[in-house]
């Protein structure tokens, strides 16, 4: 457990120390809620969404909110058809100040397994990005895959830790990198709190954008348990 704690704290030090050369300077928040419901054995509904600014609170970036189906292939496999809607405003960046409109169709996959004793999840994820902009109608295609983990500490606290790669297939596979790390408190079995840092990384316009996340999980199981 202490070479898990280390390890962590070095990472975060490199991140924090590289982020010094941001050319932005602003510490901004995302605000994140995901609520998983599981309806069957087979499906589980997925609803939340999340609310970026450029500093905790003012100046709105993003609204998401989506919503999602899963299929369970098994307790290691899962499959998920989603569709989100955001309002993206780039008002900070941009002298018009416009607000974009997106609608957003995805597919991903999620698998589960150990290495040794650590929990390892990867997700990769297809989306289909059509914007509603004030020149017309826009659409592009993005490939994003997520590793992480968590690590428990004992029954209130655990760490959250994972790293995300995006790609833009319009754009050459531009990309950007999100890195995560968090301190977890478990409020109940089925609900957490999240605190924690994310590193955005746009390679494009080398830029990092660095964020303190504040996110609320549920879980809740609506099967009939057997008498």
């Amino acid at each position: 457990m202490k070479y898990y704690i280390t390890a962590l704290v070095f990472i975060l030090t490199i991140s924090l120390s590289y982020s010094q050369t941001s050319p932005e300077d602003k510490l901004g928040t995302w605000y994140t809620y995901f609520g998983n419901h599981r309806i069957s054995n087979k499906l589980s509904i997925v609803a939340g969404g999340e609310i970026w600014a450029y500093e905790p609170t003012t100046n709105l970036n993003l609204f998401l909110a989506k919503v999602g189906l899963n299929y369970h292939i098994n307790n290691k496999l899962k499959v998920e058809l989603g569709y989100s809607f955001l309002d993206i405003d780039k008002s900070i960046e941009s002298i018009e100040g416009s607000h974009t409109f997106e609608n957003r169709i995805s597919e991903q996959i999620t698998y589960k397994h150990k290495l040794s004793n650590l929990p390892i999840d990867h997700r990769f994820r297809i989306e289909h990005r059509m914007f509603n902009l004030r020149e017309g109608h826009s659409t592009k295609h993005r490939l994003r895959y997520r590793v992480g983990t968590k690590i428990k500490l004992n029954k209130l606290f655990f760490i959250r830790i994972k790293n995300e790669v995006l790609s833009t297939i319009e754009d050459d596979f531009s990309t950007a990198n999100r890195f995560y790390t968090a301190l977890g408190i478990n409020l109940s079995k089925s609900c957490n709190l999240q605190l924690g840092y994310l590193n955005r990384y746009l390679f494009k316009k080398d830029i990092n954008l660095h964020r303190l996340q504040v996110g609320l999980f549920i879980k809740t199981d609506h099967r009939k348990k057997k008498a």
